[in-house]
């Protein structure tokens, strides 16, 4: 409704606060592109300083947010970030996964734990070095700290920290936790110096966080796919997307259609600039120029899909059948705030999604006639209450 009376970039006053809205594919890509930097700031609100204190990689500023994010870029990197490495750690996931749904021999049931548990063990093996079984009650302890936030650094995450400590060799780093104690002792003497304790919690807390929260005759066509291309008994690997168009299609019309994200996280400016030929200033550190960008509205710009309120997989297909990226495909943001874990995401939704698919055929349980489609809202929009039932095919 803003956007429809006052254009797609307008300015709102929260109090005395100025909090630039920037909706669509071209305010939002202009906006959070052209002079990024500018605009990299995060919010200093009690919420956020009560949430993180300025540390860590998410909501932090300045100096701590640079160097605790390309630290976090190197050693996740160093740690199999988008190569071979982290492949096999998703690849383990996913049958782990597939023997869930097969050990209940058709049954409904509740996917929404085991899905969680699959992906968030990726990030668990990144950052504590091992994964966690199904069953284990430290795990379900740990997700229920998550879920409150604020218990999660002290409950788990400490732990983690002394066990690493006591039983790891320098300068052998073989998780996050290690390598980040490795530059804390490297950095001990550096004035100034942004590694410490605190921001090592609660950027594990960050890299946690962004690595655990994601039609019929569709699926048919992308297991009609899957067989023709790779078989029943081929292990899915990430580099299989390149000769499976459709289903990588369907993958990247899931996370368009189904956006998990409405808002990006506030950023604010960092000095006085412009965005989309308006001058924004910087203001005063806790009255400074808000900007709120819409990502929902540039994954549904009627000026940039085809169909945007419909399912469509041949919003990612050209007209020959092969897979094309979109310009306002930002589901992951963009700028200097662009998601960190974007290729760890795609390669766990690419590997889990045909590994099931592969195998199972899903329906709703009998007598389930229609299913709720409406978002549950929270830090992200998760799905209702739901139950399934996963046929051998």
């Amino acid at each position: 409704m803003l956007a429809k009376a006052y254009g797609n970039i307008c300015t709102l006053w929260l109090g005395h606060k100025p909090i630039v809205v920037l909706y669509g594919f071209k305010a939002v890509k202009d906006g959070l592109t052209t002079n990024s930097e500018d605009v990299s700031g995060r919010l200093q609100t009690y919420l956020f300083n009560r949430f993180s204190s300025g540390k860590g990689i998410l909501v932090s500023n300045g100096l701590i947010w640079k160097d605790q994010r390309r630290f976090g870029i190197s050693t996740l990197r160093k740690l199999g970030m988008g190569n071979k490495g982290m492949e096999r750690g998703i690849q383990t996931e996913a049958q782990h996964l597939v023997e869930f749904f097969r050990n209940k021999n058709g049954r409904a049931v509740d996917p929404s734990f085991p899905i969680v548990h699959a992906v968030s063990n990726v990030i668990c093996a990144v950052v504590f070095g091992h994964r966690f079984s199904l069953q284990d009650k430290t795990f379900r302890q740990l997700m229920e700290a998550y879920n409150s936030i604020v218990a999660f650094g002290n409950s788990y995450v400490y732990y983690e920290i002394k066990s690493h400590r006591e039983r790891r060799t320098v300068d052998e780093p073989k998780d996050f936790i290690d390598f980040y104690l490795d530059q804390m002792e490297k950095a001990k003497n550096v004035p100034n110096s942004t590694y410490d304790e605190e921001n090592m919690l609660q950027s594990v807390f960050d890299l946690f966080l962004g690595g655990s929260e994601t039609t019929a005759t569709t699926l048919q066509k992308v297991q009609k796919e899957l067989d023709a291309v790779l078989g029943s008994s081929h292990q899915i690997n990430y580099e299989d997307r390149k000769k499976l168009p459709y289903t990588n299609a369907v993958i990247h019309e899931i996370i368009r259609f189904s956006s998990i994200i409405l808002i990006t996280i506030p950023r604010q400016a960092v000095k006085d600039t412009t965005m989309l030929g308006y001058q924004v200033p910087k203001g005063a550190l806790f009255f400074g120029t808000i900007i709120m960008a819409n990502i929902d509205s540039t994954l549904f710009d009627p000026e940039y899909w085809e169909t945007p309120h419909q399912f469509n997989p041949h919003h990612f297909l050209d007209k020959d059948g092969n897979f094309v990226i979109r310009e306002a495909f930002l589901a992951f943001s963009a700028g200097h705030r662009v998601c960190l874990g974007e290729v760890m995401a795609k390669m766990e939704l690419f590997i889990i999604f045909c590994s099931l698919l592969q195998t199972f055929k899903f329906t709703p349980p009998e007598g389930d006639k229609e299913i709720n489609l409406n978002f549950v809202f929270g830090s992200t929009m998760k799905p209702h209450p739901y139950k399934l039932c996963a046929v051998l095919r």
